[in-house]
Formats: structure tokens, C-alpha cells, sequence
């Protein structure tokens, strides 16, 4: 079995310290091009694993829609406002589509949490849900840009999703480094 939701969380972790430091100073940062990289880096690991995931389903049950379906909605949106910074188009539309993202993973972590799914389901519902929050604000964080509270606010949200995801991300390395020490691919002595 190949299992690679230990880079999607690592992605996902990286991706939401980037966005918590564009929201506490991309604003107002006078070159916003210099978050295009990073965002557009997440964005490309986000997509290519989120759409193998939702395409094969290669782990078991609905984890693959929990994980892999969420990973592309944020994997779009991170190559959206990659774009939308490099060619200094308004982000006005990637927060728009980041509220609907975000309200679908706050129904998939309380649905975590509901049905007990993974290791620690209070945790990863909890990453899911802080990580909709930072999606369902984002319109209100570029209306309210001047607004340092909020924006405040928002990146500590972004921050404790950050490292929800880290700590399950690298926990789950250590498990699956363990776990996977023997595997052997099909076919092969």
C-alpha cells in the first residue's frame, strides 16, 4: 500500500505557516511576489497528491475523500493566489472559493470527530475544522486588511491548524518509517 498523507500533512503544514505570515505581513508588504514561490510550491504537491488520492484510492475507506478531496480544494487555492500575486490580480475570488473550501473541511472534521476516524480523531477533526476557519475568514481578512486585530486573530487560527497538521504529520512518519520497514513491492522476492 502507498501512503503519502505524511507529505499532503507536511504540505498542509507548510502551506498554512505561509499563509499565516502572508496574512500577518503580505498585506501590506510592498513586494506580494515574494509569497508566489511558496504558495505556488504547495499548491503543486497539494494538487498532484490530492488528485492521485481522489483518482485511486490507495488507502482505505473515506480517508482518501476526507484527505484527498480537501487536499485538492487547497491545493487549487494555493495555486490560485499564487497566480493571482503574480500577475497582480485581485484575490478577492480565491477567497470567495477558500469559503466554500473551508466550510468542507469544518463538515469533514466534525465528521471525523463523529465517527472516530483516524488515530487521534479529536486532533485531526480539530485541524480540519481551525483549517475551514482560515478558509470561511478569508474574505472578511482581505475586506478587513487594515484591521490588525482580526488579522491577528486569523493567524493565530492558521497557526494552531499549523501545528495540529505538524504534529500529526510527524508522528505519522514515525509510524509509517516503522510500519513500512518491511514492505515489499508486489513481485518482488
Amino acid at each position: 500500500m502507498i501512503n503519502y498523507i505524511t507529505l499532503m500533512l507536511i504540505n498542509l503544514t507548510a502551506g498554512l505557516v505561509l499563509l499565516a505570515s502572508f496574512v500577518y505581513e503580505g498585506f501590506e508588504h510592498p513586494n506580494p511576489k515574494r509569497w508566489v514561490p511558496g504558495f505556488g510550491m504547495v499548491g503543486a504537491i497539494a494538487l498532484s497528491t490530492g488528485f492521485h488520492m481522489i483518482w485511486h484510492w490507495p488507502i482505505r475507506g473515506s480517508y482518501n475523500i476526507a484527505f484527498g478531496e480537501t487536499t485538492v480544494l487547497f491545493g487549487i487555492l494555493f495555486v490560485g493566489a499564487s497566480l493571482a500575486l503574480a500577475l497582480g490580480w485581485d484575490l478577492l475570488t480565491v477567497a470567495i472559493y477558500a469559503f466554500f473550501a473551508g466550510v468542507t473541511a469544518i463538515v469533514i472534521g466534525v465528521r471525523i470527530i463523529d465517527l472516530e476516524m483516524t488515530r487521534r480523531p479529536l486532533i485531526s477533526g480539530l485541524g480540519f475544522i481551525l483549517t475551514g476557519l482560515g478558509g470561511v475568514c478569508a474574505a472578511p481578512a482581505l475586506y478587513w486588511r487594515t484591521n490588525r486585530a482580526f488579522r491577528l486573530a486569523g493567524v493565530g487560527v492558521l497557526a494552531i491548524a499549523a501545528a495540529i497538521w505538524a504534529f500529526t504529520g510527524y508522528m505519522a512518519y514515525w509510524g509509517h518509517l516503522e510500519g513500512s520497514s518491511n514492505w515489499v513491492p508486489p513481485g518482488m522476492p
